[in-house]
């Protein structure tokens, strides 16, 4: 039976709580106290995960004491790994079977899996603070060997003596699947006693290597400006030297720009974080290319990399409408994160993200999609940089097809001492630099992730709520001068997007900051804001039209019972929290606030439709595909 988490007790989350806060110093609110002291169902929403596999680094890893010499681990295939593909690993010569049996799957396969016995005060940030020994890389992902149902029932028998004929000595085995995509380095595959516990190292893999690991890969679009006919593509590559997107009928070339970050970019404080030590894993190069001389709303096949390492498949997208025409189609969500397509155990796994994603990827397919909106918590990586590469391959279905703007969130930015408003330490370290990295928006410069963008009838105002926002900082400035400068003749939609919430009616100290909300509510009012859209929450809920916690106007029905909204004569914006596209979804309390119009606890996303006359707003189920909610903005007259 596998030991529980050690903060499992309310007394000893308080005292991690507490220690953690030592380490890592308070910051000017009460934003940095866990929700675990509110509820505890929302324990792992603003800290990095906490789990017998996420803690696995505070264990004493070493050779098991009893050596099997029947023992072996192999791979389906030993050299030479595609892009792509399932991996079966075979066990076999096992005496006796165990349910604490596991399989790691390590990268790169030189990484150190014994013990780190001086380094137990770097790991706090595990929320493990315990005195144990470490394990000095952590692995990729890990499954237990009793996946294979044949596996403890010892189904899959081989003789090992015999005597006169007959079988006298056996063993048992078993065979598990891995997905396994191109993360550059070689892979191995290690074989383990005692659960996440108390494990001890069975076996191992001879190193596997991917056949090209300067392929090109994870190709994801986004807009540099309103105009739709420019568009930034980029992709990984183990390769530093420039390539190519090559695209359009006539072959168009731009040549990308190259960039990286090590180890040394990754953020510290006197303790180490995961993203500074054994949660590194190399990003290899990261290119971008803008390609000019676009059409808008018009499709166009591209493919990227050189002659020398490869080039992409030839890829179709669609370019967004240029801003001031009439209609668009745009998907929005937060809080989506990654989940394994194989039965593996991962440091921080976002269950409804798949399906998520293949709905999405659908819409894409049919032609229902202009442009996409991630309002933060994109992978969700915090510090475990190599599951950046497992969510780039996730979304490219659909953000290599159409334009993926996104928003930074709590898990791309905070971590103490490092600029952010919240001391937290969600990023694991990451302090924002693979996300920015990854993610290039057009904004001021680094650092400062916010920015503002036309599609059709729409304005888009996309702000950091883990940036300073007070009063008459630049952000606020900033947003100040974009919602001022607004032509409503040109767009007369105005929807402003971020990650953390104004409104919630989920408990807890971290769902709403009320100083975030005197600074900047203000600002939505005045400047007739039409619709605001927030994650952090993991659910979907709708307002009405509020300001400061009172509804101002409450919409009608209109034939079809449809609730609408009449911007002809302005209150208040619409509130919708759209954090339910991946991580486990937050369960909404009975007693309900009276602005809150329409609650929903299912994986999803928010689908939108503007024209010059209106914005048609749904909230699909991934699952299902059924409408859940439903909503309409109007206005007869342009102000």
């Amino acid at each position: 039976m596998e030991a529980s988490p050690s903060i499992s007790s309310p007394v000893s989350k308080l005292m991690l709580i507490l220690s953690v806060c030592l380490f890592f110093g308070f910051s000017s609110s009460l934003s940095f106290l866990s929700p675990a002291i509110v509820n505890s169902t929302l324990e792992h929403r603003n800290h990095t995960a906490i789990s017998n596999f996420r803690v696995l680094n505070r264990k004493y890893l070493s050779d098991c004491p009893f050596r099997n010499p029947f023992l072996n681990i192999s791979v389906s295939k030993s050299s030479d790994l595609s892009d792509e593909e399932f991996v079966t690993v075979t066990v076999t010569g096992v005496l006796h079977p165990s349910r604490h049996d596991w399989v790691a799957m390590i990268s790169p396969a030189h990484s150190d899996v014994s013990s780190c016995p001086f380094n137990g005060i770097l790991y706090a940030q595990t929320g493990d603070l315990s005195n144990l020994p470490l394990l000095c890389h952590y692995p990729v992902k890990a499954q237990f060997m009793s996946n294979d149902p044949d596996y403890l029932s010892c189904k899959k028998k081989e003789c090992k003596k015999r005597r006169n004929g007959k079988c006298k000595f056996t063993t048992c085995g078993g065979s598990i699947i891995f997905h396994v995509i191109n993360i550059r380095t070689d892979i191995e595959f290690v074989f383990f006693a005692g659960g996440f516990a108390t494990p001890c190292i069975l076996s191992r893999t001879q190193p596997v290597n991917f056949a090209n690991p300067k392929k090109p890969l994870y190709g994801h679009l986004s807009s540099v400006d309103s105009t739709g006919t420019s568009m930034r593509l980029t992709w990984v590559s183990g390769d530093k030297e420039p390539q190519q997107v090559e695209y359009g009928d006539d072959g168009k070339t731009q040549t990308s720009e190259v960039s990286t970050f090590t180890q040394e970019n990754m953020c510290s404080s006197a303790l180490p974080s995961p993203a500074k030590d054994f949660g590194w894993h190399n990003p290899g190069y990261i290119h971008t290319a803008v390609m000019t001389g676009l059409q808008p709303s018009s499709t166009v096949s591209y493919r990227y990399g050189s002659e020398a390492v490869d080039w992409s498949d030839k890829i179709q997208f669609r370019t967004p409408p240029a801003g001031g025409s009439d209609e668009m189609k745009f998907l929005a969500y937060g809080d989506m994160g990654k989940a394994p397509r194989d039965a593996s155990t991962e440091h921080y796994i976002q269950p409804g993200s798949l399906s998520v994603v293949k709905a999405m990827s659908d819409e894409v397919n049919n032609g229902n999609v202009d442009s996409v909106f991630h309002i933060g918590d994109i992978s969700y990586a915090t510090g475990f940089l190599v599951e950046w590469d497992f969510f780039l391959h996730q979304i490219t279905p659909v953000a290599s097809r159409v334009s993926y703007m996104t928003a930074i969130g709590n898990h791309e930015r905070d971590y103490v001492n490092s600029g952010s408003v919240y001391s937290t330490p969600d990023s694991g370290g990451e302090c924002g630099i693979p996300y920015e990295t990854y993610f290039p928006m057009p904004t001021p410069s680094k650092d400062r992730p916010w920015y503002s963008i036309e599609q059709a009838s729409v304005h888009f105002t996309v702000i950091s709520t883990e940036h300073d926002w007070w009063l008459n900082s630049e952000q606020y400035k900033w947003i100040q001068k974009d919602l001022a400068s607004v032509d409503r003749s040109k767009t007369p939609w105005l929807i402003f997007a971020g990650h953390r919430p104004m409104y919630s009616s989920l408990d807890g100290l971290l769902s709403v900051d009320k100083f975030f909300v005197k600074s900047v509510e203000p600002l939505l009012l005045k400047n007739k804001v039409d619709l605001v859209l927030f994650g952090h929450v993991h659910n979907y809920e709708r307002t009405c039209s509020v300001f400061r916690n009172k509804c101002m106007g409450i919409p009608t029905k209109d034939d079809n019972g449809i609730d609408t909204y009449d911007h002809s004569n302005y209150t208040a914006p619409v509130h919708a929290i759209i954090g339910m596209a991946g991580f486990s979804l937050d369960k909404f309390n009975k007693n309900n606030a009276t602005w809150s119009l329409s609650r929903v606890a299912k994986f999803g996303y928010l689908r939108g439709h503007a024209t010059k006359q209106e914005i048609q707003l749904e909230f699909v189920n991934a699952d299902t595909r059924k409408v859940e909610d439903s909503f309409r903005i109007i206005r007869r007259q342009i102000d």
